[in-house]
């Protein structure tokens, strides 16, 4: 960890109780003023003794102090911090010293700033809930703020996460943050690597470790290998992947410390897919998320040339294709139309279960070749590659190979009767928590289309839950899947196969073109049926295979 943020403690602030957060705001404070004292007589007597360190890390330290302010300024779920924060950056601004401004149109790059709820015009339930997320974490994250769109679900998701990575469990804790670093790197998302490389410091982890994978222990790059095939072809994961994993003598897992990773690699999996999912942008505190230097006449960000999203500021949604309003209302008028007549085929007559499994192998044989005409390779930074091994990996080797990907019947291993009661027994209330979460976000709605109310959406999600399912070749004996081609058109069907297969490389133009005429909270809901589709499709596989090394 820097220098600078050595020296502070910001655990008060996460404090319920005010007279605590002024004392540390006080304490922090001082601090500032000390450092900032002391890099102005070094300019003033350039020539006076060192005390040890160079004049560019005790900047560089005063300068991360300052971005943590400034995040706490615009984030923190308390008015106190926040006033005294700001307050704070405009006195070190009276003495001459450069204070950092926020980059970007706030937590997503794809939603308007002015749709989401903004911190400090939150409601008092809503507000324990970001008090409950700060005190857990230190921060109000970006990912937080646009899942707010859909509070019953973030509160289960809060507790799940929060569960994970602090509370008793199998794993240290600083490995549960390193697990989350690798399983984010596989999708190069830099935005959670950089979270959980602080919070991997934070906890005490060695910061040797965060050179590169060979540098952490053997344990934990044995581990590397299920986090590719997991995240890219979980299909391929056998009994031989977990034996090599609890049989390695003494590097070897535990069964309780390997479904804890599992479970974390499969969470940060899909949450690599929301973050690029809904274009989550880079937290205030960290790279890419405030800049020292002045305001400039362009808005052009360095984030929107590397995510495709070239001049977003300057195109207007949909103007790519120049859409017309009448022609996005006509768009969820026919979805309607459609639903209105699968709901009355049901009724009337049944396919036969030949008639089922035909469908369902159709539909998986042509998810297999839904690619988008962006589609391009991205090549990982070094300084998220470093953090996995086999970049060249990916889902995209084995869709244009023609390779079959095997049938998974939910009737003979399903999360329900199987992988919830094995994970619940080896990690106490785990499978609890994630359970509630799946029925959340399956369950969610507000019977809304749009602009249409009273409507029964659930044919819809089962639809986009399937064939998210159907991708990673799992089959429901019971569900129609030529319903997936009546109500899911083919820009939708490329937006959920990029976020759940290869998430980095989503653009605002993938987001803008499926759903024109939805709102983004229906968006955000999306995504979090992705999400967490993904989520038990990787554990189903990951389990099924320890259930049957167990047998």
């Amino acid at each position: 960890m820097a220098e600078g943020e050595n020296e502070v403690r910001w655990d008060g602030l996460c404090s319920r109780d005010s007279a605590t957060r002024e004392t540390a705001l006080e304490n922090i404070r001082q601090t500032i003023l000390r450092k900032t004292e002391y890099l102005r007589s070094v300019k003033e007597t350039p020539h006076r003794p060192s005390d040890g360190l160079s004049n560019t890390e005790s900047s560089d330290g005063l300068n991360k102090l300052l971005a943590h302010l400034l995040m706490l300024s615009k984030r923190c779920p308390f008015k106190d911090v926040r006033e005294k924060s700001e307050f704070i950056l405009k006195s070190i601004q009276e003495l001459g010293i450069r204070i950092p401004r926020p980059l970007g149109q706030g937590p997503s790059r794809f939603i308007p700033e002015k749709e989401i709820l903004q911190v400090g015009s939150e409601d008092a339930q809503m507000h324990a809930l970001f008090a409950d997320s700060f005190a857990a974490l230190g921060r109000l994250d970006n990912i937080t703020l646009v899942m707010v769109f859909h509070p019953q679900y973030l509160e289960s998701f809060l507790k799940t996460q929060h569960y994970l990575l602090q509370m008793d469990g199998p794993l240290p804790l600083h490995y549960r943050h390193y697990i989350g670093i690798m399983a984010a790197a596989r999708h190069q998302c830099s935005y959670l690597v950089n979270l959980h490389v602080n919070d991997f410091l934070h906890v005490g982890g060695d910061p040797k470790w965060l050179n590169g994978l060979e540098n952490a222990p053997q344990k934990l790059q044995n581990l590397g290998e299920l986090n590719k095939v997991l995240a890219h072809r979980p299909w391929l994961i056998t009994k031989e992947h977990i034996e090599g994993l609890l049989k390695a003598e003494e590097h070897s897992w535990s069964l309780a410390e390997l479904v804890h990773a599992v479970v974390l690699l499969t969470h940060y999996h899909s949450l690599a897919s929301f973050t690029f999912g809904c274009g989550i942008s880079p937290e205030i505190h960290c790279d890419g998320g405030h800049t020292f230097r002045p305001p400039s006449v362009s808005n052009y960000c360095i984030c929107d040339i590397t995510n495709g999203n070239h001049s977003v500021d300057e195109m207007p949604v949909n103007s790519a294709e120049n859409v017309s309003v009448s022609d996005s209302f006509f768009e969820v008028e026919a979805l309607m139309e459609k639903m209105r007549q699968l709901q009355e085929c049901r009724d009337e007559e049944e396919a036969s279960q030949e008639e089922m499994a035909s469908r369902f192998e159709i539909e998986k044989r042509e998810s297999m070749f839904v690619f988008s005409s962006d589609d391009e390779e991205v090549t990982p930074a070094r300084a998220v590659s470093r953090h996995f091994e086999d970049t060249s990996y990916g889902y995209k080797d084995f869709s244009r190979h023609g390779m079959h990907v095997p049938t998974f019947r939910v009737q003979d291993y399903c999360w329900e009767d199987h992988g919830y009661s094995l994970v619940n027994r080896l990690y106490p209330d785990v499978g609890q928590l994630i359970d509630e979460k799946f029925h959340i976000a399956y369950n969610l709605t507000y019977n809304t289309m749009a602009m249409h109310k009273d409507v029964d959406t659930s044919m819809l999600r089962r639809a986009i839950w399937n064939y998210i399912h159907c991708m990673f070749g799992i089959r429901y004996d019971d569900y129609d899947y030529g319903e997936i081609n009546q109500l899911l058109d083919r820009s939708f069907k490329v937006y959920i196969k990029t976020i759940v297969c290869t998430p980095e490389k989503v653009t605002k133009r993938m987001y803008d073109s499926f759903w024109r005429q939805f709102k983004h909270s229906e968006k955000v809901h999306v995504n979090l049926l992705l999400i967490e589709a993904r989520m038990q499709a990787e554990l189903l596989y990951a389990l099924r295979a320890i259930t049957r090394y167990m047998t």
